[in-house]
């Protein structure tokens, strides 16, 4: 039979049901059997032939027919993973339910009188009849998820079977070990099977019929609420699932040992198709849902890495339920933290490689899945977290993240990467090892819109970080604290900056301290509190290689006065604010003509128009992300009461704004105007008062730096008299040599701010994660135009 021929039946059956009013009856195999058993239909035909406003129009005018369509298609797919489906027949019938149920769950799951009926045990939705026993009655989601789990593992469907086999010694699916089957070479499976176009394929259509069940979760609207685990995933990674622990390694290995190059010959891509390119995205994708889990709720030792015990042996206490967390968080071989890191960084570089060997290896567009994952693995393992900061790799994590961040600064629908950017540099500079590893020369040449520089991946960071503050749009201006968070934590270790990252500080201290600036909203102050103390540590620990940096303090030296006498008085408070109203840009562009840019860079371009944005949560404050620990003499941490803590940022009636309004972009409600943070539409009519400034600007950290200009303006002031000079090159070198020992105040502790986890960035990661989900799948658009709850579909 054609193809045409079979699309036609296939359609035909679909318009029968959608005309039938009466019930059909489940035993009717004829009509039934029309749906999956003579049809040769691809995904996108099922898509194509199975419009939206049917499928609506069965659930509102013949319930109990697409209920009997459901459970027995359900029904087809367990009848599939018991016989082990050996014939070229049943493997079709297995594809065609597949393609059909992901067309259709969208819709059950949209509708909230549907959405028990996957979990309820009545099979057909309450016909009679003899099966009421079927199953000992699990519920049809159930029975669905360990059908898949079981097919994903049906040698000579999903992988190779290890038998010569003829049809009499075919293998017994419940016999087999799926273990020996993983996909792929990597943690905990050192054979790499050969690679089948057939099983790839099919892999991914299960895969995607499996993310598409765990998508209920779209459904819901956000809530903080961890209680709100998806029963999808939390079945399907429990113990019922045997294959968990083969499926969670198969998935991370598919990924991780991806390489798009293509066996290293460039523009192998365009010679072969790469089959491999959809699996992998739909692994990546299965993978991050999969561990979806909060951990600011569990109290599980083997996630916070406070165990000792070796992982997966019997000593560990039991880890979350989630078995894909526990598997992942008790990883604990160096070979397969290397095997993960070295894949996450060869991914996440491939755009990167792309931008300057054009169309040399494939380009890949999974890389904010990669960076879910990247998080997943840091936040869930402590043990890989501290492997990745002292392998030098984590430069090779460090690069691709600011280029994502520098390309994406001013294009709206990209601000969910940009966030997510953000975080991972918060986590890793939480550890004193990171700040260390900055020192390392940059060297590599990845062609990004900055200026050109010679020096550290420190000064790559600042400038970046520089140009995402004065370049980017409106909608990042909650990520400052984020950023300047991140300059503070790794600011004690950072050996020699450049002039123009010194440069680049000193012009955001000047952008941030104007008064309008500082007056407008009630925590603009913080950001100054951030850099000064980032000044501070620089100065009190890292003197001697920072001539750079203090030459540009001493040349900026009004910005200090100027801040020491910043007006306190009603009368120029509000004369600053009438300012403002002339001057709308989020920060002063003087001073940053950049000059010339890097080779072969391409400005970061807005998203086009039209283009789809899912929205996102508002995320916690800088306050609420992070807990400030203090770093004792021999290096260790020790965590702040935050009473007890002296830091600046406390100084300001923080009480005014709730927290998910205080820097949250994106809240919830799209109908307010989101475009501008100002005081007004943040804070109900708050105004800046005289005792409001007096209350931080007496707290402002500014006694070393002062000090600092006092002993060296009049000796530079006197260097440059005596020779005439008009050239830097003579004052850098006294500063190199100049010493303030004993001249500066005693040294302040360091305080690091380091992330922690809490229910706020859970549900975050969560929008973020479904709304990059919802966008990628376009083809089939398993999503599109059903009725999501989660974030909402808007046009840039």
């Amino acid at each position: 039979m054609g193809n045409a021929d079979s699309k036609l039946n296939f359609r035909k059956a679909v318009i029968q049901l959608t005309t039938k009013t009466q019930p059909v009856e489940a035993t009717d195999d004829a009509f039934w059997d029309q749906f999956w058993a003579d049809t040769a239909t691809s995904v996108q035909d099922v898509f194509a032939l199975v419009p939206a406003a049917e499928i609506r129009a069965v659930r509102e005018e013949s319930p109990s027919n697409l209920a009997t369509l459901c459970y027995k298609a359900v029904e087809k797919l367990v009848q599939g993973a018991e016989s082990g489906c050996h014939s070229e027949k049943e493997k079709q019938i297995i594809l065609n339910c597949s393609r059909l149920l992901t067309r259709i769950l969208p819709y059950i799951f949209e509708d909230p009188d549907w959405r028990g009926f996957f979990w309820s045990t009545v099979p057909g939705a309450g016909r009679g009849g003899g099966d009421e026993e079927d199953e000992n009655a699990r519920p049809l989601a159930e029975s669905l998820l360990l059908a898949i789990a079981d097919l994903l593992f049906c040698p000579d469907f999903t992988v190779q079977s290890h038998r010569k086999s003829t049809v009499d010694t075919a293998e017994d699916i419940h016999s087999i070990d799926s273990c020996e089957y993983i996909w792929e070479a990597g943690v905990g499976f050192a054979h790499s099977p050969q690679p089948n176009y057939n099983h790839d394929l099919n892999r991914t259509e299960l895969l995607k019929l499996l993310l598409t069940c765990f998508s209920e979760a779209m459904y819901l609207p956000p809530s903080s609420d961890s209680s709100n685990a998806n029963p999808w995933v939390q079945f399907f990674c429990s113990t019922e699932n045997r294959h968990a622990l083969p499926l969670f390694t198969s998935l991370l290995n598919i990924v991780c040992a991806y390489d798009p190059v293509g066996y290293g010959i460039p523009y192998n891509h365009l010679l072969f198709s790469d089959y491999r390119e959809p699996l992998v995205e739909e692994a990546a994708q299965v993978l991050i849902v999969t561990l979806d889990y909060d951990t600011s709720t569990s109290s599980s030792p083997t996630v916070d890495g406070t165990t000792t015990g070796t992982a997966m042996d019997d000593v560990d206490p039991p880890g979350p339920d989630n078995l894909f967390v526990n598997y992942l968080s008790r990883i604990h071989r160096e070979e397969d933290f290397q095997f993960i890191l070295k894949g996450v960084a060869r991914l996440l570089s491939n755009p990167l490689v792309q931008t300057y060997l054009p169309n040399s290896a494939k380009k890949i567009q999974f890389h904010q899945e990669l960076l879910v994952l990247f998080w997943k693995l840091c936040d869930f393992n402590k043990k890989f977290l501290f492997f990745v900061l002292k392998s030098s790799d984590v430069l090779d994590i460090l690069v691709p993240i600011l280029y994502f961040l520098n390309d994406a600064r001013a294009d709206q629908s990209r601000v969910g990467l940009m966030h997510i950017g953000v975080f991972i540099l918060l986590l890793l500079s939480g550890e004193r090892n990171f700040g260390v590893r900055l020192n390392k020369p940059y060297s590599v040449r990845v062609p990004m819109d900055i200026p050109v520089f010679t020096g550290t991946h420190a000064d790559l960071l600042i400038i970046v970080f520089h140009k995402i503050i004065t370049s980017g749009h409106q909608r990042l201006q909650p990520l400052f604290d984020c950023l300047l968070t991140i300059i503070v934590n790794v600011s004690p270790y950072l050996k020699s900056l450049s002039m123009v990252a010194a440069n680049k500080l000193l012009h955001l201290l000047e952008a941030f301290s104007t008064t309008w600036f500082l007056f407008s909203t009630v925590q603009n102050h913080h950001l100054i509190f951030f850099l000064l103390e980032v000044f501070n540590n620089i100065i009190q620990y890292q003197f001697d290689g920072n001539s750079n940096l203090v030459y540009a303090i001493i040349r900026k030296r009004n910005v200090f006065h100027q801040l020491a006498n910043l007006p306190t008085d009603a009368q120029s408070i509000q004369k600053a604010l009438q300012r403002k109203k002339k001057t709308p840009e989020p920060i002063s562009r003087t001073n940053s003509q950049d000059g010339l840019s890097m080779e072969g860079s391409r400005p970061a371009a807005p998203a086009e128009p039209g283009t789809l944005k899912t929205s996102l949560v508002a995320t916690p404050g800088i306050d609420k992300l992070t807990e400030k620990s203090q770093v004792s003499e021999d290096g260790t941490m020790r965590s702040l009461e935050p009473e007890s803590s002296q830091s600046p940022s406390e100084g300001s009636p923080a009480a005014v704004i709730s927290d998910t309004e205080s820097w949250s972009g994106e809240a919830l409600q799209p109908k307010r105007d989101r475009r501008r943070l100002s005081s007004a539409s943040l804070s109900g009519q708050w105004t800046p008062t005289s005792d409001w400034v007096l209350s931080w600007k007496s707290k402002l950290p500014l006694q070393t730096i002062m000090r600092l200009l006092q002993v060296l303006v009049p000796q530079v002031e006197k260097i440059c008299i005596d020779k005439g000079l008009t050239d830097e090159s003579e004052i850098l070198k006294f500063l190199q040599h100049g010493t303030l020992v004993g001249l500066l105040p005693v040294p302040h502790p360091i305080l690091i701010r380091k992330y922690q986890a809490n229910s706020g960035t859970a549900m975050w990661f969560r929008t973020y994660m479904w709304g990059v989900i919802y966008l990628r799948n376009v083809d089939p658009p398993i999503w599109y135009d059903t009725d999501v709850k989660l974030f909402e579909i808007q046009r840039v």
